[in-house]
């Protein structure tokens, strides 16, 4: 499809919704404009095939140290979910299979825009066919592609958007590439974004590890890890930052979801960020997440917003 190609109607399924020459016209009933409007619609994958692999530094510590207990991984997930269904959130899963043993990490084989969704391109073998089936995913739900991702590496949760129109695209040099950030972030240029790359040493995954939107001019940031030219960007947009402490940041304390209208699902265990939050009125429903993260995320990575609308 070129730019000169009609677009699929309103929200008919498409394998590239995407103008070339940018002016893509918004969904009318999915998409996301922001991580922080409310949450109607979230995709998820099912447990039912999870194995503690040495996917990251974090699950190689806990391979080496105490690996995760998977029943009990299963049980906290469906705690994950009821927190969901609590905030009347529609709970939307990836048909599981025993080849993808960890598809529940649902942010990373896509990411949703107010366009579509994107198809990643996920660096580890073991995982580049949740690729594959979150295209069916779509199919199924008749969401249509904005596009996907071709040119070199891109995961889900290095697609940070930090306001309507602004994204920040992490770059870590191995989960996601520079030839693949370079590719988002071109595309969304030419849609009108403000788009800032952002490049981090590996050990932290993705940036989505370091830096999440909570409200409106609102982040959780772990200001220990987090580039200092990023953080000096987000105040500068006058965003307030709520420091999450390094060692909470480092078992995906930072990590958390935003349901809009000041509700927050977060791990129990990060008490710091918690208690921050209930003291500026925030609704919190704490998770514990402590075995189920073991094997490399927390529950900023367990989601993928299908649908936000403003409160």
């Amino acid at each position: 499809m070129n730019e000169m190609t009609p677009i699929a109607g309103d929200d008919a399924f498409t394998l590239k919704r995407r103008r070339d020459g940018g002016g893509t016209p918004g969904l009318n009933g999915w998409g996301c404009a922001n991580e922080y409007d409310v949450l109607t619609d979230v995709l998820l994958g099912k447990p039912d095939h999870l194995r503690h692999l040495s996917t990251s530094s974090l699950s190689r510590k806990y391979l080496r140290e105490a690996p995760c207990d998977v029943a009990v991984a299963k049980e906290q997930h469906k705690e994950l979910v009821a927190a969901y269904e609590h905030f009347g959130v529609s709970v939307h899963y990836h048909e599981p299979t025993p080849e993808l043993p960890m598809q529940v990490y649902s942010r990373d084989s896509s990411f949703m825009t107010p366009y579509g969704a994107v198809i990643t391109n996920m660096c580890n073998w073991w995982r580049r066919g949740e690729n594959f089936a979150a295209i069916r995913t779509y199919q199924e739900l008749g969401i249509p592609i904005y596009d996907m991702v071709t040119a070199g590496l891109f995961e889900g949760g290095d697609f940070n958007v930090i306001e309507d129109g602004v994204v920040l695209i992490g770059c870590g040099g191995e989960r996601t590439t520079e030839e693949g950030a370079l590719q988002v972030k071109d595309w969304f240029d030419k849609e009108g974004w403000e788009t800032r790359l952002a490049f981090f040493d590996p050990y932290y995954v993705h940036i989505d590890l370091m830096v999440v939107m909570i409200a409106e001019k609102l982040a959780a940031v772990c200001l220990d890890c987090t580039p200092p030219d990023v953080v000096e960007w987000l105040k500068a947009k006058k965003i307030d930052i709520i420091d999450v402490p390094f060692p909470d940041t480092v078992t995906l304390g930072c990590n958390v979801m935003s349901l809009g209208r000041d509700r927050v699902i977060a791990p129990k265990h990060s008490r710091t960020l918690i208690e921050a939050l209930k003291a500026r009125g925030f609704e919190v429903a704490d998770v514990d997440m402590s075995e189920i993260s073991k094997t490399g995320g927390g529950i900023h990575c367990m989601a993928q917003a299908l649908r936000r609308v403003p409160a």
